[in-house]
């Protein structure tokens, strides 16, 4: 029976794994292949039963949900649709605009009567409230705002953002202007140019993905399973959110981030799963079965280890209490489980049933047969001969890097991160030409009809408020009335978070604060709140899985640790180019000042998640010569030599990958491939290539380290297979 070996500090060496019958993995790998025809029928009931679903996702997947579910302003926002009108923050409001004349000349009273009637066509939409001299009516009597209170909750008004937009965008004429604008045509405008970013980066990163495998692996059939693979876990995870929508709101950015990671996620596995079986097919004496028992009892556990890992650090964003942040984390989980049941069922099953024909159409330099690369051989064997050298270097720019995190600052996105055309944006513009800096942001308070005249005078004598709008009587029976105070700042702007918690330190304590902007600053307090916790239980859990799978306290704490390295050079990183504009003309964006508040908590766990990955690929194949040799130096070596082909390649999959998000499409996108791409560049080629090993060697046979007590509490894993 195999079993897992351990060693004092002071051991030089441990004795070989005791040959037996393949592992628990492996066994399941040659039941796939003999009930092939079942398991095939499975997949294909998953994928095609599922994929049904998946062409309706854009338009079934819900785009907004990013509020602090139990905060001050969802209550005022839930008030405000119940018992004002729907005159809410999720209402939509629509611009209309003549640079010339006053409204109530020309065609000024035509478009707003056809405005309003197309308003009223729309049962989804509240009360339609015509504009107001003194509020919604400038003074120059040229812009106008009509608005449409919310009939529906907030993921359905951005559908009826969607839905009307076009239609009262078409009502504009030569004399008139009409931009519907608000938070639900924000997330409108925004889903449909993230749409066709992710599209367009799609096209890219396919093509560029392909070549990539070509050249790693070698030949185009073995190059191709990956993406097959991808596909399928794709397809089947996008029809599952459109059917989990009908039950739980799923953000479409779900499906977005899904689609990146399980990309990225579903190359990395199958790049170890095929070497594995190349490599154990071209050995003498090997049978198919005997192969695909190897590779799942090797690569199909480090596989396994590695999902498992990478579901748990996504887990810990759903302790953020955002409807947005949880079907997100949610999403791309989904898509990881159907990408790693696709790894260790159907893939075995694909290479048992191709056995040689996956070598086929072979590049000249190919050698399918290779287990562990020359190449990196002798780049292990240099980090051994001189690990200080190397590993000085290699933390000396990391460092560098991450210095600049020290300055970074966070706040919710700006309407910065739209098109300059889109309709929101130049709503935006001339809402704020006509009324002022903060009239975008405008500051709703509901309190009891009791304490209305003392409001007003708190918010009339706020240095922060520039106007305060006479209050307005709740439409039914409970006693509530809303004031809505227009700020002196724009809704970005920092001081705007002075002003409100200056407003709800002085009014009555029965007044509740809310609006857009109030909305976005509560979500940046929660995550300011949340982020901590959620870095600290990912880290926590990360290790602990390291552990039970190493059994080795010491290289699973520094493999743990050193995973912060990259994730702080990433964000030193996103610093100068999000916050201060450093590259901003290269990849085409408008800096906003800061890096958008979700990023943080939310790109921590995905970096660490990678990391992890890799982190799992090298020390479990160093695992796997430790428990052969007992040698510490073959550990090192051999470990870079069987596994630095595949992170290497891996890697720059998920580099390109990445780094296609952020030539197109809206801000957000470009965060995401800008902190991602140089997360794994970082942590693949200097942590995990560099590094790591430099750590194992460091370490000698303490990295393998395990108390007595420890290894009688943890179970028996091994990574070798005899």
């Amino acid at each position: 029976m195999t079993q897992s070996l351990t060693a004092a500090p002071d051991a030089a060496s441990a004795p070989p794994a005791t040959p037996g019958r393949p592992g628990p993995l492996g066994r399941m790998g040659v039941a796939v292949t003999r009930h092939g025809r079942g398991v095939a029928l499975i997949w294909v009931v998953l994928v095609v039963g599922l994929g049904v679903f998946a062409p309706f996702v854009e338009h079934r997947l819900s785009g907004a949900g990013w509020q602090a579910d139990g905060s001050e302003s969802v209550q005022v926002r839930d008030l405000a649709q119940e018992s004002f009108g729907g005159n809410a923050s999720h209402a939509i409001q629509v611009v209309v605009h003549s640079p010339g004349a006053p409204l109530t000349e020309g065609e000024g009273p035509e478009v707003l009567a056809e405005v309003t009637r197309v308003l009223e066509t729309d049962d989804r939409l509240a009360e339609i409230v015509a504009p107001m001299p003194g509020a919604s009516l400038s003074a120059d009597g040229r812009t106008a705002v009509v608005l449409a209170g919310a009939g529906v909750d907030t993921n359905e008004m951005v559908r009826v953002a969607s839905d009307l937009k076009g239609e009262l965008q078409a009502l504009s004429t030569d004399e008139v202007q009409v931009n519907p604008t608000g938070s639900s045509l924000l997330w409108s405008d925004f889903n449909e140019a993230n749409l066709e970013a992710m599209l367009k980066s799609e096209m890219i990163s396919w093509p560029v993905t392909l070549g990539i495998l070509v050249l790693a692996f070698g030949a185009l059939v073995a190059a191709g399973l990956p993406l097959l693979l991808t596909l399928a876990g794709l397809v089947a995870s996008a029809g599952s959110l459109v059917l989990i929508n009908e039950l739980v709101p799923v953000s479409i950015w779900a499906m977005n981030f899904a689609m990146m990671f399980s990309l990225a996620l579903g190359i990395d596995y199958a790049l170890l799963v095929v070497a594995r079986y190349r490599a154990a097919r071209a050995r003498a004496g090997s049978t198919r079965d005997s192969a695909v028992a190897e590779t799942m009892d090797t690569a199909g556990k480090a596989v396994l280890l590695s999902g498992v890992t990478v579901l748990v650090s996504l887990s810990a964003v759903m302790l953020v209490p955002s409807p947005s942040f949880r079907s997100m984390a949610g999403g791309i989980m989904l898509s990881v489980v159907f990408v790693l049941a696709a790894t260790l069922t159907l893939l075995p099953l694909v290479l048992h049933r191709l056995d040689d024909r996956i070598n086929r159409f072979a590049l000249p330099w190919a050698r399918a047969g290779e287990h562990g690369s020359p190449r990196f051989e002798r780049w292990g064997q240099k980090l051994w001969d001189q690990p200080l050298r190397w590993g000085a270097g290699a933390l000396v720019v990391l460092i560098a890097l991450a210095l600049p995190i020290a300055g970074l600052q966070t706040a919710m996105p700006s309407i910065k991160v739209l098109p300059e055309d889109a309709s929101a944006r130049v709503g935006y513009d001339v809402v704020q030409a006509a009324f002022g800096d903060g009239a975008p942001g405008t500051i709703q308070v509901v309190v009891p009809q009791a304490d209305v005249a003392s409001s007003a005078t708190v918010l009339a004598a706020d240095p922060g408020v520039a106007g305060v709008m006479p209050a307005v009587a709740g439409t039914d029976d409970s006693g509530l009335a809303m004031i809505q105070a227009v700020p002196t700042v724009d809704p970005s702007d920092p001081a705007l978070a002075e002003t409100v918690d200056r407003l709800r330190a002085d009014l009555p304590a029965d007044a509740l604060l809310g609006g857009a902007a109030v909305e976005n600053l509560d979500l940046k307090q929660q995550l300011d709140t949340s982020t901590p916790l959620v870095i600290g239980i990912v880290l926590a859990l990360g290790f602990l899985l390291l552990l039970v799978a190493l059994q080795a306290p010491l290289i699973s704490l520094l493999g743990t640790v050193v995973s912060l390295l990259s994730t702080a050079a990433a964000f030193g990183v996103a610093r100068l180019v999000f916050q201060d504009g450093y590259g901003a003309g290269l990849i085409g964006f408008e800096p906003q000042g800061f890096l958008d508040a979700w990023a943080p908590v939310f790109f921590f766990a995905m970096i660490f998640a990678i990391a992890m990955d890799y982190t799992v690929f090298l020390l479990a194949s160093a695992k796997e010569h430790w428990e052969r040799t007992g040698d510490a130096k073959d550990a090192m070596v051999g470990a870079v030599a069987q596994s630095g082909r595949i992170i290497f390649a891996a890697g720059g999959v998920m580099v390109a990958v990445f780094f296609t998000f952020a030539l197109a499409g809206p801000l957000p996108p470009k965060e995401m491939g800008v902190i991602l791409g140089v997360a794994v560049l970082l942590d693949a080629f200097l942590v995990r290539l560099v590094l790591l090993p430099v750590m194992l060697r460091l370490t000698g046979p303490a990295a393998w380290a395990s108390p007595a007590w420890l290894r009688r509490v943890l179970p028996n894993i091994s990574f070798a297979h005899d």
